[in-house]
């Protein structure tokens, strides 16, 4: 079977071929993606889970920050320095507690928000090829059938031997279409599965750091009008 539809391949036009290579293409594209993406994800997934864990059991805001600081491949990370520097501009400027938190919580947001658009960059990809490698194939196989009808009006026969061959190289490019899409279809739907679940963890991480900051800012409220620990 193997051998038979290498032959079917190596004999298609080239119309087909380039089909087929295009196909072959969005299939390796798709496939080192999804290997990349999983590696991404799962680091990820565990870095957040395990910095928010040492965050919290931290002693200050300041060492929380500084154990963060230790990993600068977490998605953690960034977040956090969006919120130390806001955090130290509100301060300098001399602002109340509840600007200052205010100006976290907006720093924190947008800190998640740029953290969740780098973890799904690319997967549109993954979209793409799911909807796009059927209807790829198709237009193959529909070229192929085109090529055998040709075939039978050149030939001016009809029997099974003259069509046959055509037909099933052009069944070919709709199979392996379809090959190409499933497999990005479900790593789309897993992906996004795992990218919900990040973001749920990061805006918790979100939701920790700026009680931290509130407590921070209660804990120095007495020595703020002589001057405030910044991180």
């Amino acid at each position: 079977m193997e051998f038979s539809v290498i032959s079917m391949i190596a004999q298609a036009g080239l119309v087909a071929k380039t089909v087929l290579a295009l196909l072959a293409l969005m299939s390796v594209a798709s496939w080192g993606l999804m290997i990349q993406k999983f590696i991404m994800l799962n680091a990820a997934n565990r870095k957040s889970q395990d910095g928010t864990e040492r965050f919290i059991k931290a002693a200050t805001l300041r060492e929380a920050v500084q154990i963060l600081g230790s990993d600068p491949t977490s998605p953690l990370y960034y977040i956090a320095h969006q919120g130390v520097q806001e955090f130290n501009k509100s301060k300098e400027l001399g602002n109340s507690s509840e600007v200052v938190v205010d100006n976290v919580r907006r720093a924190l947001r947008q800190g998640v928000g740029s953290e969740m658009a780098r973890m799904q960059h690319s997967l549109s990809l993954l979209a793409t090829t799911a909807n796009t490698a059927p209807f790829i194939g198709l237009f193959g196989t529909v070229w192929g059938i085109m090529r055998s009808f040709h075939s039978i009006g050149m030939l001016k026969s009809v029997s099974l031997a003259t069509v046959a061959p055509g037909i099933s190289e052009a069944l070919v490019a709709t199979a392996i279409g379809l090959g190409v899409a499933v497999p990005a279809t479900v790593g789309f739907n897993v992906f996004m599965g795992k990218l919900s679940e990040m973001d749920t963890l990061l805006v918790n991480f979100a939701s920790v750091f700026l009680n931290r900051v509130q407590r921070e800012l209660n804990a120095h409220r007495p020595v703020q009008r002589t001057g405030a620990t910044e991180l």
